[in-house]
């Protein structure tokens, strides 16, 4: 194990880097994406590209280890635990990195067999770490943690490569359910290093940002 801790700024802005690079991030203003929840936006970010690429999957679990170390403490989990299914991979890296037993969590029980939510080895007591690709409002997180919870260990920090960072009741939600957030990047640090490198043009850099500074405002007005 050996790892290096970069800045916080350094991490987001070498993260949106990446994401560019790899072409995991698009802005379409003329042509929103339209998201789970049905809503609409300009941008979209596929994480799951990151596994195709190894030395960007590599230098961002690095940096996902140093953030939780630097962050919760070098001897704070027991084991990590990664969300199904994109946060499975990258869970495992992880627990590589921080050297911990690695195990996933399933959305839902599998219906026959043992019917588990939790796949591996979790026991009671042990501080799990809850690994995913990102996070939006961080709705999905609550019922991964309750998952692991329910096991008898205990579930407070999760961490993520990509957090929105522009639903202000999300780090909230979370607190609220006893939960810390650690992330790499936000929409803000790729729309600034998109503006640097000159990524898309300026037109749809600015909807962009019209959109980050108020998501709401903006899907009302083009729903």
């Amino acid at each position: 194990m050996s790892l290096t801790f970069p800045t916080r700024e350094e991490i987001a802005r070498l993260t949106a880097r990446m994401l560019l690079e790899i072409k995991a991030v698009d802005f379409n203003a003329e042509t929103p994406f339209t998201y789970a929840s049905g809503l609409k936006g300009p941008t979209y970010v596929d994480c799951r590209r990151i596994i195709s690429f190894p030395r960007v999957r590599a230098t961002l679990m690095d940096f996902m280890a140093a953030t939780v170390m630097r962050d919760a403490g070098f001897e704070a989990f027991d084991n990590v635990a990664g969300g199904e299914t994109a946060g499975i991979p990258f869970g495992a890296m992880v627990a590589e990195r921080l050297a911990l037993p690695m195990t996933y969590v399933r959305k839902k029980p599998k219906g026959y067999g043992r019917n588990a939510r939790i796949e591996g080895v979790m026991t009671e007591g042990q501080r799990v770490l809850l690994v995913e690709d990102l996070t939006t409002d961080g709705g999905s997180k609550l019922s991964f943690v309750d998952a692991i919870r329910e096991t008898g260990a205990t579930c407070a920090h999760t961490a993520v490569i990509f957090y929105y960072g522009i639903f202000p009741e999300t780090t909230q939600r979370l607190a609220d359910h006893g939960v810390q957030l650690h992330h790499l990047c936000t929409w803000w640090d790729v729309l600034a290093e998109a503006r640097e490198q000159e990524s898309f043009d300026k037109d749809t850099l600015n909807e962009v940002q019209t959109f980050l500074t108020n998501p709401r405002q903006w899907q009302a007005a083009n729903s």
